[in-house]
């Protein structure tokens, strides 16, 4: 028989408060990913769209759609954190942009646990608060994000296959 080794995230009891969880690779975003996010989400906001107006504007080109670059950094810590572990998003806040993402960056995300309790009301299930720092390559902080979510314990999970 093969063994199968299936990738998933931490578990809420492998998850440890203070450590940083580095995701890599970093994603360079591109005009294209800006362009079509942006409509996708029916955001007619010149500074993501229209060069020639935005030149104008106090940053000089278009900026990186913020929801783009919120949905970009919470989907880059998935594969380390929360993939099949996770039953629920509780919420997000906190959220801030301090420093524009452009075309051609790229976005780096890492992540601390910043709490983490076991449910009163759901056994073998915890609730964990993490903090999100995206950065672009040159180290400037461009984003911010606190998100909560409901983690099955190891246990409890393996229960309910």
């Amino acid at each position: 028989m093969t063994r199968v080794v299936e990738q998933r995230g931490l578990y809420f009891d492998e998850l440890e408060e203070g450590v940083i969880y580095a995701h890599k690779p970093g994603r360079t975003v591109t005009e294209a990913d800006n362009v079509i996010f942006t409509t996708m989400t029916m955001n007619t906001q010149a500074l993501h769209l229209d060069a020639a107006w935005s030149s104008g504007q106090p940053f000089g080109q278009r900026l990186m759609n913020s929801m783009f670059t919120l949905s970009t950094m919470v989907g880059q810590s998935v594969t380390q954190l929360t993939q099949g572990t996770i039953i629920a998003q509780l919420g997000l806040t906190d959220v801030t942009f301090p420093h524009p993402l452009y075309h051609g960056d790229t976005l780096y995300t890492e992540t601390v646990i910043t709490g983490k309790r076991l449910s009163s009301s759901r056994p073998g299930q915890g609730v964990v608060t993490m903090q999100h720092t995206g950065r672009n390559q040159e180290g400037a902080v461009v984003a911010l994000a606190t998100r909560t979510c409901l983690m099955w314990t190891k246990e409890a999970h393996a229960a309910q296959s």
